[in-house]
Protein backbone atom coordinates (compact mmCIF):
# COMPACT_ATOMS: atom_id res chain seq x y z
CA UNK A 1 0.00 0.00 0.00
CA UNK A 2 2.66 2.52 1.06
CA UNK A 3 5.64 1.33 -1.01
CA UNK A 4 7.01 4.05 -3.28
CA UNK A 5 5.14 6.88 -1.55
CA UNK A 6 6.91 10.10 -0.55
CA UNK A 7 8.11 10.60 3.04
CA UNK A 8 5.58 12.36 5.24
CA UNK A 9 6.63 16.02 5.19
CA UNK A 10 4.37 18.92 6.12
CA UNK A 11 2.78 20.47 3.08
CA UNK A 12 4.07 17.89 0.60
CA UNK A 13 1.89 15.44 -1.39
CA UNK A 14 1.60 11.97 0.09
CA UNK A 15 1.66 10.41 -3.39
CA UNK A 16 4.36 10.87 -6.03
CA UNK A 17 2.95 13.30 -8.64
CA UNK A 18 3.40 12.74 -12.38
CA UNK A 19 6.72 14.16 -13.54
CA UNK A 20 6.45 14.49 -17.31
CA UNK A 21 10.03 15.53 -17.94
CA UNK A 22 12.71 14.03 -20.14
CA UNK A 23 15.61 15.75 -18.32
CA UNK A 24 16.56 16.74 -14.78
CA UNK A 25 18.62 19.71 -13.62
CA UNK A 26 22.32 18.86 -13.46
CA UNK A 27 24.70 19.62 -10.57
CA UNK A 28 27.11 22.57 -10.72
CA UNK A 29 29.86 20.36 -12.20
CA UNK A 30 28.40 17.53 -14.30
CA UNK A 31 31.66 16.75 -16.08
CA UNK A 32 32.38 13.70 -13.95
CA UNK A 33 28.92 12.16 -14.20
CA UNK A 34 28.39 8.74 -15.73
CA UNK A 35 25.83 9.65 -18.40
CA UNK A 36 24.55 6.08 -18.53
CA UNK A 37 24.11 5.65 -14.79
CA UNK A 38 20.61 4.75 -13.57
CA UNK A 39 21.54 5.87 -10.05
CA UNK A 40 20.93 9.59 -10.57
CA UNK A 41 18.08 11.63 -12.01
CA UNK A 42 19.65 12.84 -15.25
CA UNK A 43 17.55 11.63 -18.16
CA UNK A 44 14.32 9.62 -18.12
CA UNK A 45 15.77 6.81 -20.25
CA UNK A 46 18.15 6.18 -17.35
CA UNK A 47 15.59 6.58 -14.60
CA UNK A 48 12.73 8.86 -13.56
CA UNK A 49 10.77 9.90 -10.49
CA UNK A 50 7.67 7.88 -11.33
CA UNK A 51 9.64 4.85 -12.40
CA UNK A 52 11.55 4.82 -9.11
CA UNK A 53 8.28 5.02 -7.14
CA UNK A 54 6.80 2.13 -9.13
CA UNK A 55 9.92 0.01 -8.69
CA UNK A 56 9.91 0.52 -4.94
CA UNK A 57 6.27 -0.53 -4.80
CA UNK A 58 6.90 -3.62 -6.96
CA UNK A 59 9.85 -4.75 -4.85
CA UNK A 60 7.70 -4.43 -1.73
CA UNK A 61 4.81 -6.24 -3.41
CA UNK A 62 6.90 -9.24 -4.48
CA UNK A 63 9.17 -9.23 -1.39
CA UNK A 64 12.13 -8.74 -3.71
CA UNK A 65 15.41 -6.89 -3.16
CA UNK A 66 15.20 -4.87 -6.38
CA UNK A 67 12.74 -4.22 -9.21
CA UNK A 68 12.93 -2.78 -12.69
CA UNK A 69 9.96 -1.30 -14.57
CA UNK A 70 9.97 -1.42 -18.36
CA UNK A 71 7.70 -0.46 -21.24
CA UNK A 72 5.74 -3.74 -21.49
CA UNK A 73 5.64 -7.31 -20.30
CA UNK A 74 7.37 -8.49 -23.46
CA UNK A 75 10.08 -5.87 -22.92
CA UNK A 76 10.61 -7.36 -19.46
CA UNK A 77 10.86 -10.90 -20.81
CA UNK A 78 13.28 -9.85 -23.53
CA UNK A 79 15.30 -7.84 -21.01
CA UNK A 80 15.97 -10.96 -18.91
CA UNK A 81 16.88 -13.06 -21.93
CA UNK A 82 19.01 -10.31 -23.52
CA UNK A 83 20.98 -9.74 -20.31
CA UNK A 84 21.40 -13.16 -18.76
CA UNK A 85 21.71 -15.41 -21.83
CA UNK A 86 24.52 -15.12 -24.39
CA UNK A 87 25.55 -16.67 -27.69
CA UNK A 88 26.31 -20.36 -27.25
CA UNK A 89 24.06 -20.72 -24.21
CA UNK A 90 21.09 -23.05 -23.90
CA UNK A 91 17.72 -22.40 -22.25
CA UNK A 92 14.78 -24.58 -21.25
CA UNK A 93 11.31 -23.18 -21.91
CA UNK A 94 7.91 -24.48 -20.91
CA UNK A 95 6.21 -26.02 -23.94
CA UNK A 96 3.07 -24.05 -23.08
CA UNK A 97 3.86 -20.39 -22.85
CA UNK A 98 2.84 -16.90 -23.91
CA UNK A 99 3.04 -16.39 -27.67
CA UNK A 100 5.69 -13.66 -27.48
CA UNK A 101 7.92 -15.89 -25.34
CA UNK A 102 7.41 -18.71 -27.83
CA UNK A 103 8.39 -16.48 -30.76
CA UNK A 104 11.45 -15.11 -28.97
CA UNK A 105 12.76 -18.64 -28.42
CA UNK A 106 11.74 -20.24 -31.72
CA UNK A 107 12.84 -17.51 -34.11
CA UNK A 108 14.36 -14.24 -32.94
CA UNK A 109 16.92 -15.15 -30.28
CA UNK A 110 18.20 -18.41 -31.83
CA UNK A 111 18.50 -16.80 -35.26
CA UNK A 112 20.10 -13.55 -34.15
CA UNK A 113 22.29 -14.73 -31.26
CA UNK A 114 22.86 -18.45 -31.74
CA UNK A 115 21.13 -19.43 -28.50
CA UNK A 116 19.46 -22.85 -28.37
CA UNK A 117 16.10 -23.44 -26.68
CA UNK A 118 14.50 -26.73 -25.68
CA UNK A 119 10.75 -26.78 -25.04
CA UNK A 120 9.62 -29.30 -22.43
CA UNK A 121 6.57 -30.21 -20.38
CA UNK A 122 7.43 -28.11 -17.34
CA UNK A 123 5.28 -30.30 -15.07
CA UNK A 124 7.49 -33.33 -15.89
CA UNK A 125 10.54 -32.78 -13.69
CA UNK A 126 12.32 -35.78 -15.17
CA UNK A 127 11.93 -34.27 -18.65
CA UNK A 128 13.22 -30.93 -17.41
CA UNK A 129 16.23 -32.60 -15.77
CA UNK A 130 16.95 -34.59 -18.92
CA UNK A 131 16.97 -31.38 -20.98
CA UNK A 132 19.66 -29.69 -18.88
CA UNK A 133 23.03 -29.43 -20.62
CA UNK A 134 26.42 -28.16 -19.46
CA UNK A 135 25.69 -24.84 -21.21
CA UNK A 136 22.12 -24.46 -19.91
CA UNK A 137 21.84 -20.98 -18.44
CA UNK A 138 18.15 -20.45 -17.69
CA UNK A 139 14.77 -22.15 -17.24
CA UNK A 140 11.75 -20.06 -18.26
CA UNK A 141 8.22 -20.88 -17.15
CA UNK A 142 4.91 -19.35 -16.21
CA UNK A 143 3.23 -20.28 -12.93
CA UNK A 144 -0.15 -20.83 -14.63
CA UNK A 145 0.46 -21.36 -18.32
CA UNK A 146 -1.18 -19.24 -20.98
CA UNK A 147 -3.60 -20.50 -22.26
CA UNK A 148 -3.98 -24.09 -21.01
CA UNK A 149 -3.68 -23.22 -17.27
CA UNK A 150 -1.02 -25.90 -16.72
CA UNK A 151 0.50 -25.27 -13.26
CA UNK A 152 4.24 -25.38 -12.68
CA UNK A 153 5.75 -26.49 -9.36
CA UNK A 154 8.03 -23.51 -8.76
CA UNK A 155 9.79 -24.80 -5.65
CA UNK A 156 10.66 -28.11 -7.32
CA UNK A 157 11.88 -26.34 -10.47
CA UNK A 158 13.99 -23.95 -8.40
CA UNK A 159 15.61 -26.83 -6.55
CA UNK A 160 16.37 -28.61 -9.81
CA UNK A 161 17.71 -25.46 -11.47
CA UNK A 162 19.98 -24.51 -8.60
CA UNK A 163 21.46 -28.00 -8.33
CA UNK A 164 22.75 -27.40 -11.87
CA UNK A 165 23.71 -23.73 -11.39
CA UNK A 166 20.87 -22.61 -13.68
CA UNK A 167 18.70 -19.51 -13.23
CA UNK A 168 14.93 -19.89 -12.88
CA UNK A 169 12.85 -17.07 -14.38
CA UNK A 170 9.13 -17.16 -13.63
CA UNK A 171 6.43 -15.21 -15.44
CA UNK A 172 3.87 -14.66 -12.69
CA UNK A 173 1.48 -12.42 -14.64
CA UNK A 174 -1.49 -14.78 -14.06
CA UNK A 175 -0.61 -15.15 -10.35
CA UNK A 176 0.15 -11.70 -8.92
CA UNK A 177 0.74 -11.09 -5.22
CA UNK A 178 -0.76 -11.83 -2.78
CA UNK A 179 -1.85 -15.00 -4.63
CA UNK A 180 1.74 -16.14 -5.19
CA UNK A 181 5.28 -14.84 -4.77
CA UNK A 182 7.73 -17.00 -6.76
CA UNK A 183 10.81 -15.51 -5.09
CA UNK A 184 9.68 -17.02 -1.81
CA UNK A 185 9.63 -20.44 -3.52
CA UNK A 186 13.15 -20.19 -4.90
CA UNK A 187 12.76 -18.40 -8.23
CA UNK A 188 15.68 -16.13 -9.16
CA UNK A 189 13.74 -13.60 -11.22
CA UNK A 190 10.03 -12.82 -11.50
CA UNK A 191 8.49 -11.12 -14.53
CA UNK A 192 5.11 -9.42 -14.68
CA UNK A 193 3.16 -7.81 -17.45
CA UNK A 194 2.09 -4.81 -15.37
CA UNK A 195 -0.48 -4.15 -18.09
CA UNK A 196 -2.58 -6.94 -16.61
CA UNK A 197 -3.53 -7.43 -12.93
CA UNK A 198 -1.10 -5.07 -11.23
CA UNK A 199 -2.42 -2.08 -13.18
CA UNK A 200 -5.84 -3.67 -13.43
CA UNK A 201 -7.69 -0.94 -15.31
CA UNK A 202 -6.79 -1.68 -18.93
CA UNK A 203 -5.34 1.79 -19.52
CA UNK A 204 -1.54 1.51 -19.17
CA UNK A 205 1.21 -0.77 -20.43
CA UNK A 206 4.27 -1.83 -18.51
CA UNK A 207 6.47 -4.74 -17.51
CA UNK A 208 8.61 -5.60 -14.52
CA UNK A 209 11.52 -7.77 -13.45
CA UNK A 210 11.97 -8.38 -9.71
CA UNK A 211 14.74 -10.26 -7.93
CA UNK A 212 18.10 -9.78 -6.25
CA UNK A 213 20.04 -6.57 -6.89
CA UNK A 214 22.84 -8.69 -8.32
CA UNK A 215 20.59 -10.04 -11.08
CA UNK A 216 18.43 -6.95 -11.67
CA UNK A 217 21.26 -4.38 -11.88
CA UNK A 218 22.73 -5.66 -15.16
CA UNK A 219 19.24 -5.81 -16.68
CA UNK A 220 18.76 -2.16 -15.74
CA UNK A 221 22.10 -1.15 -17.23
CA UNK A 222 21.91 -3.18 -20.42
CA UNK A 223 18.29 -3.71 -21.43
CA UNK A 224 16.86 -0.46 -20.11
CA UNK A 225 19.56 2.20 -20.37
CA UNK A 226 21.48 0.84 -23.35
CA UNK A 227 18.59 -0.68 -25.32
CA UNK A 228 15.97 1.83 -24.17
CA UNK A 229 12.96 -0.19 -23.01
CA UNK A 230 12.02 2.38 -20.36
CA UNK A 231 8.45 2.87 -19.11
CA UNK A 232 6.80 6.26 -19.61
CA UNK A 233 6.27 8.43 -16.50
CA UNK A 234 2.51 8.56 -17.09
CA UNK A 235 2.19 4.78 -17.39
CA UNK A 236 4.33 4.31 -14.29
CA UNK A 237 2.06 6.69 -12.37
CA UNK A 238 -1.09 4.92 -13.58
CA UNK A 239 0.27 1.51 -12.58
CA UNK A 240 1.23 2.75 -9.11
CA UNK A 241 -2.33 4.02 -8.74
CA UNK A 242 -3.83 0.72 -9.91
CA UNK A 243 -1.57 -1.48 -7.78
CA UNK A 244 -2.95 -0.11 -4.52
CA UNK A 245 -6.25 -1.97 -4.96
CA UNK A 246 -4.71 -5.21 -6.28
CA UNK A 247 -5.52 -7.40 -3.22
CA UNK A 248 -9.14 -6.23 -3.17
CA UNK A 249 -9.57 -6.68 -6.90
CA UNK A 250 -7.91 -10.08 -6.90
CA UNK A 251 -10.27 -11.35 -4.21
CA UNK A 252 -13.29 -10.42 -6.34
CA UNK A 253 -11.74 -11.75 -9.56
CA UNK A 254 -11.07 -15.13 -7.95
CA UNK A 255 -14.36 -15.45 -6.10
CA UNK A 256 -16.27 -14.94 -9.33
CA UNK A 257 -13.92 -17.17 -11.34
CA UNK A 258 -14.45 -20.11 -8.99
CA UNK A 259 -18.24 -19.92 -9.38
CA UNK A 260 -18.15 -19.35 -13.13
CA UNK A 261 -15.74 -22.24 -13.71
CA UNK A 262 -17.99 -24.61 -11.78
CA UNK A 263 -21.06 -23.33 -13.63
CA UNK A 264 -19.44 -23.99 -17.01
CA UNK A 265 -18.02 -27.33 -15.86
CA UNK A 266 -21.51 -28.54 -14.90
CA UNK A 267 -23.14 -27.53 -18.20
CA UNK A 268 -23.43 -30.40 -20.73
CA UNK A 269 -23.11 -27.95 -23.62
CA UNK A 270 -19.51 -27.23 -22.59
CA UNK A 271 -16.85 -29.57 -23.96
CA UNK A 272 -14.22 -28.81 -21.29
CA UNK A 273 -13.11 -26.23 -18.75
CA UNK A 274 -9.44 -25.74 -17.84
CA UNK A 275 -9.19 -23.99 -14.47
CA UNK A 276 -6.80 -25.00 -11.67
CA UNK A 277 -9.50 -24.60 -9.03
CA UNK A 278 -11.56 -27.46 -10.44
CA UNK A 279 -10.87 -30.83 -8.76
CA UNK A 280 -10.45 -32.59 -12.12
CA UNK A 281 -7.74 -30.19 -13.34
CA UNK A 282 -4.53 -32.23 -13.91
CA UNK A 283 -2.52 -30.04 -11.53
CA UNK A 284 -5.28 -29.21 -9.05
CA UNK A 285 -3.47 -30.89 -6.14
CA UNK A 286 -0.21 -29.13 -7.01
CA UNK A 287 -2.00 -25.81 -7.29
CA UNK A 288 -3.72 -26.30 -3.93
CA UNK A 289 -0.41 -27.12 -2.31
CA UNK A 290 1.37 -24.18 -3.93
CA UNK A 291 -1.28 -21.48 -3.51
CA UNK A 292 -2.70 -22.62 -0.20
CA UNK A 293 -6.09 -21.03 0.45
CA UNK A 294 -5.31 -17.89 -1.53
CA UNK A 295 -7.18 -18.98 -4.67
CA UNK A 296 -6.46 -20.34 -8.13
CA UNK A 297 -6.35 -17.23 -10.29
CA UNK A 298 -9.13 -15.79 -12.41
CA UNK A 299 -8.33 -17.04 -15.91
CA UNK A 300 -9.77 -20.14 -17.51
CA UNK A 301 -10.06 -21.72 -20.93
CA UNK A 302 -13.13 -23.55 -22.17
CA UNK A 303 -15.05 -24.40 -25.31
CA UNK A 304 -18.55 -25.30 -26.30
CA UNK A 305 -19.04 -28.78 -27.75
CA UNK A 306 -19.17 -27.70 -31.36
CA UNK A 307 -17.37 -26.11 -34.29
CA UNK A 308 -15.73 -22.66 -34.52
CA UNK A 309 -18.98 -21.14 -35.74
CA UNK A 310 -20.65 -22.15 -32.48
CA UNK A 311 -17.86 -20.58 -30.42
CA UNK A 312 -18.25 -17.36 -32.40
CA UNK A 313 -22.04 -17.31 -31.99
CA UNK A 314 -21.65 -17.76 -28.25
CA UNK A 315 -19.16 -14.89 -27.94
CA UNK A 316 -21.34 -12.67 -30.10
CA UNK A 317 -24.31 -13.27 -27.78
CA UNK A 318 -22.43 -12.10 -24.67
CA UNK A 319 -23.60 -8.69 -23.47
CA UNK A 320 -21.57 -8.10 -20.29
CA UNK A 321 -18.37 -9.99 -21.14
CA UNK A 322 -16.28 -8.22 -23.79
CA UNK A 323 -14.64 -9.92 -26.78
CA UNK A 324 -11.09 -8.56 -26.55
CA UNK A 325 -7.54 -9.71 -25.85
CA UNK A 326 -5.61 -9.20 -22.61
CA UNK A 327 -6.37 -10.32 -19.06
CA UNK A 328 -6.59 -8.88 -15.58
CA UNK A 329 -8.71 -5.87 -16.50
CA UNK A 330 -11.59 -4.50 -14.49
CA UNK A 331 -14.01 -5.80 -17.14
CA UNK A 332 -14.33 -9.45 -18.12
CA UNK A 333 -12.62 -10.31 -21.41
CA UNK A 334 -12.99 -13.33 -23.68
CA UNK A 335 -11.19 -14.29 -26.88
CA UNK A 336 -11.86 -17.18 -29.27
CA UNK A 337 -8.64 -18.89 -30.37
CA UNK A 338 -8.79 -21.56 -33.06
CA UNK A 339 -7.03 -24.89 -33.50
CA UNK A 340 -4.19 -23.72 -35.74
CA UNK A 341 -0.69 -22.48 -35.01
CA UNK A 342 2.59 -24.09 -33.99
CA UNK A 343 1.97 -23.89 -30.22
CA UNK A 344 -1.19 -26.02 -30.39
CA UNK A 345 0.73 -29.30 -30.72
CA UNK A 346 1.63 -29.06 -27.01
CA UNK A 347 -1.95 -28.36 -25.90
CA UNK A 348 -4.30 -30.99 -24.44
CA UNK A 349 -6.48 -32.86 -26.93
CA UNK A 350 -9.70 -30.88 -26.27
CA UNK A 351 -7.86 -27.63 -27.09
CA UNK A 352 -6.72 -29.16 -30.37
CA UNK A 353 -10.20 -30.44 -31.17
CA UNK A 354 -12.38 -27.45 -30.26
CA UNK A 355 -10.01 -24.52 -29.96
CA UNK A 356 -10.51 -22.50 -26.81
CA UNK A 357 -12.15 -19.46 -25.32
CA UNK A 358 -9.72 -17.75 -22.97
CA UNK A 359 -11.82 -16.07 -20.30
CA UNK A 360 -10.41 -13.44 -17.93
CA UNK A 361 -12.98 -12.85 -15.20
CA UNK A 362 -13.44 -9.20 -14.29
CA UNK A 363 -14.98 -7.24 -11.46
CA UNK A 364 -18.59 -7.23 -12.55
CA UNK A 365 -21.21 -8.64 -10.20
CA UNK A 366 -20.91 -12.42 -10.21
CA UNK A 367 -24.63 -12.92 -10.77
CA UNK A 368 -24.51 -10.63 -13.83
CA UNK A 369 -21.68 -12.71 -15.29
CA UNK A 370 -23.51 -15.97 -14.61
CA UNK A 371 -26.63 -14.61 -16.27
CA UNK A 372 -24.62 -13.42 -19.28
CA UNK A 373 -22.99 -16.82 -19.79
CA UNK A 374 -26.31 -18.63 -19.36
CA UNK A 375 -28.17 -16.42 -21.83
CA UNK A 376 -25.40 -16.65 -24.42
CA UNK A 377 -25.30 -20.45 -24.10
CA UNK A 378 -29.07 -20.66 -24.58
CA UNK A 379 -28.96 -18.37 -27.61
CA UNK A 380 -26.00 -20.06 -29.28
CA UNK A 381 -26.47 -23.74 -28.37
CA UNK A 382 -30.11 -23.99 -27.35
CA UNK A 383 -31.56 -24.57 -23.86
CA UNK A 384 -30.12 -27.29 -21.62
Amino acid sequence: MHGGNLPHTDGEPIRVPITMANSYHLPYDPSTLDWSSPDHLIYTRNTGVNQVALQQKLAALEHGEDALALASGVAALHAVFFTHVSSGDHVIVSDTTYEATYKLWTTLLPRKYGIEATFVDITDLDAVAAAIRPNTRLISTEVIANPTTKVADIAALADLAHRHDVLLMVDSTFTPPPLFRPLEHGADLVVHSLTKYINGHGDAMGGAVIGSAELVAPIRAQAMVDVGGVISPFNAWLIVRGSVTLPLRLAQHQASAARLAQFLHDDPRIAYVAYPGLPDHPQHAAAARQFGERGYGAIMAFALAGDPALQNRFVDELKVITSAVSVGHDESLIVHVGTGGPRVAAYPEPFQRYGHLRFSVGLEDTEDLLADLSAALDAAAGPR
